[in-house]
């Protein structure tokens, strides 16, 4: 069953993807984090230090963490006890049972894909969801722990080759594929 917002849904992604493929190769944070902005002005950016110290918290009063990139993203490394929910109706099937003012934290790689869904998980009628600025990027550049199952690793998906030099290379967990819209090496 579709659900209304699955089509904005994807219709913002394919946005996303055409934007990013006509956008100048060497991209900074900063245009990176003004451009998610500037697009979702409706969905509340946090920091990784704001998401580390939610984290902290005793378990009961920790956010949920949904991880909002492709399968095989998320298997090389995730945030610890992040659920994978690429996209709305993934993201309502494991928020089910929870209640609507329950802290969400989505992030991907960058967060354009996290930002988008906050926005639909809001339109949904959920009221305390965050997007993680920079996401997994910028949460691992700082040094901060990512997981492959149980184990604790030092490795990051890094989309393309465009998006990855956001992410440290000494991070990549294999060199990246092509830009979207580049012709293969």
């Amino acid at each position: 069953m579709l659900r209304r917002g699955r089509f904005a849904f994807a219709a913002g992604v394919l946005l996303g993807l055409a934007a990013a493929a006509c956008a100048p190769q060497a991209r900074t944070w900063d245009e990176v984090k003004r451009s998610v902005r500037e697009s979702f002005p409706e969905v509340d950016q946090v920091s990784t230090e704001t998401v580390a110290a939610w984290l902290r918290q005793p378990e009961g009063e920790r956010p949920l963490l949904l991880d909002v990139r492709e399968a095989d993203e998320y298997a090389v490394s995730h945030l610890a006890g992040a659920r994978r929910a690429r996209d709305l109706d993934q993201a309502l099937a494991a928020l089910e049972g929870e209640p609507k003012d329950r802290r969400i934290v989505a992030y991907c790689s960058v967060g354009w894909r996290s930002s988008e869904l906050a926005r639909e998980l809001a339109r949904e009628g959920y009221t305390n969801v965050h997007d993680m600025e920079g996401s997994i990027f910028a949460w691992a550049n700082e040094g901060r722990p990512v997981v492959r199952g149980d184990e604790a690793v030092r490795q990051v998906h890094p989309y393309d080759e465009d998006w990855g030099r956001l992410l440290d290379a000494g991070l990549w967990a294999f060199e990246p594929r092509p830009p979207a819209g580049a012709s293969g090496k």
